[in-house]
């Protein structure tokens, strides 16, 4: 049935008492085009709906006193201090960095294994929590710089650390798990994406190829060789499978300091000319896209997510380089 016909000062036909010009007026002369809108706001809110949003946070969680803590830890803003060098580390410390990384691989295991739809990324956190300070260690996550949470949680479309709160885990999410943990004077730090229950094939194959990421990046280390091999051998890995490799995050130096020189990129970088020497210790930590790479930031200042919001996937490793190539640290 066709609209009365009224005068746009008319009172409205649907008896709202507002005018027929500012009511009904529009939708009845153009009837596709109003249909055409309401369709792509109901197809907006349907995606807003799968993206990732804010959960509420639990109280930080304590560590012992009888917990050794890294400088920042007494920090009230959590700042990390001088940055360190890239010097190769002494036998001593590369010691220390293996059970450290062991360790780290163990936590990531045990976290990694309470993956399911329905749990929430912070009882993960509890988990790595409890299990970093089990093994006499510290979550090195926990206040560094400010960082309320001892593990990242980034789902989906987060490209790198989420932090932990009520968001519930939903079947065919995926979730990367960054654990690290600070013991007996240095840090050990990994990280992996695990599945959540059944997921699609796309995904599935964004984690492979992420996984394959990284082992390429490893084995482009070789002692006399540069920094930018490491990027190079990713993105030309990733790309020829037709996916983006995220720039604004990179690897790092990492030791008895959390973050050090050198910063080690993900993507084929001139700048990145620092020769790799027997002795050096750093992280390589690929993060990979669906579509596009670049990246926002949410009001929290620490979660990344992907500008079109598609999903992202990470795996890490902490490595020495040796005379031969590269020893993964972080290995169960």
């Amino acid at each position: 049935m066709s609209a009365p016909t009224l005068s746009a000062n008319d009172l409205c036909h649907c008896g709202s008492g507002r005018k027929y010009k500012r009511c009904h007026r529009i939708a009845d002369l153009n009837p596709d085009r109003v249909a055409n809108e309401q369709a792509r706001r109901e197809e907006q809110a349907r995606l807003a709906e799968r993206y990732v949003k804010p959960g509420k946070q639990s109280p930080r969680r304590e560590v012992p006193p009888e917990i050794a803590r890294p400088p920042y830890a007494n920090d009230p803003q959590g700042r990390p201090g001088v940055r360190e060098s890239a010097a190769p580390k002494d036998a001593e410390t590369l010691a220390k960095m293996r059970v450290a990384g062991k360790a780290a691989a163990e936590v990531l295991q045990a976290v990694g294994a309470a993956v399911r739809p329905g749990v929430t990324t912070d009882e993960l956190d509890a988990i790595a929590h409890a299990e970093c300070i089990r093994r006499g260690g510290y979550p090195s996550p926990l206040g560094y710089n400010g960082f309320p949470k001892s593990l990242c949680t980034s789902v989906n479309e987060v490209i790198c650390h989420g932090i932990p709160d009520s968001t519930v885990l939903k079947d065919g999410d995926i979730v990367n798990l960054d654990v690290t943990i600070y013991l007996d004077g240095v840090h050990g730090d990994t990280n992996a994406t695990f599945l959540v229950g059944e997921v699609d094939e796309e995904s599935r194959r964004l984690v492979e190829v992420t996984r394959e990421c990284l082992v390429r990046g490893i084995a482009a280390v070789k002692p006399g060789g540069r920094v930018r091999d490491i990027g190079k051998a990713i993105q030309t890995y990733a790309e020829g499978e037709g996916y983006g490799v995220v720039r604004a995050f990179v690897g790092h130096g990492i030791g008895r300091a959390f973050h050090s020189d050198p910063q080690v990129y993900h993507y084929d970088n001139p700048s990145a000319r620092t020769e790799l020497l027997p002795g050096m210790t750093f992280t390589i930590e690929p993060m990979i896209t669906i579509g596009d790479w670049h990246h926002e930031m949410w009001d929290d200042g620490w979660t990344a997510v992907t500008v079109d919001r598609s999903r992202t996937a990470q795996f890490e490793h902490t490595l020495v380089v040796t005379e031969t190539g590269a020893e993964i640290l972080t290995q169960v």
